[in-house]
């Protein structure tokens, strides 16, 4: 599972620390962590409500930065760059 650069950014930007996050969320700090370092998986609920206090998109904050990069081939299907 990949970081959450932009949610960290965000959380930096406005002051906010772990134990701010995780008491907005109603869980443990350490589970916020494991969650923003990608260790573990936002749930839906939660990722609503991060993006509410931010007024930012899901897919600003959760979409990984390279998701929109892929291979075209040839003919015009678009492949992902996975492999």
């Amino acid at each position: 599972m990949p970081e959450l650069d932009e949610l960290r950014k965000l959380r930096k930007y406005n002051e906010l620390t772990y134990q701010d996050m995780a008491d907005l969320l109603g869980i443990d700090a350490r589970t916020y962590i494991n969650k923003e370092n990608g260790l573990s998986q936002f749930k839906m609920n939660e990722m609503f409500m991060i993006c509410k206090t931010f007024k930012r998109s899901l897919d600003e904050i959760f979409l990984p930065q390279n998701f929109m990069n892929h291979e075209v081939e040839e003919g015009g299907n678009a492949t992902t760059s996975e492999g």
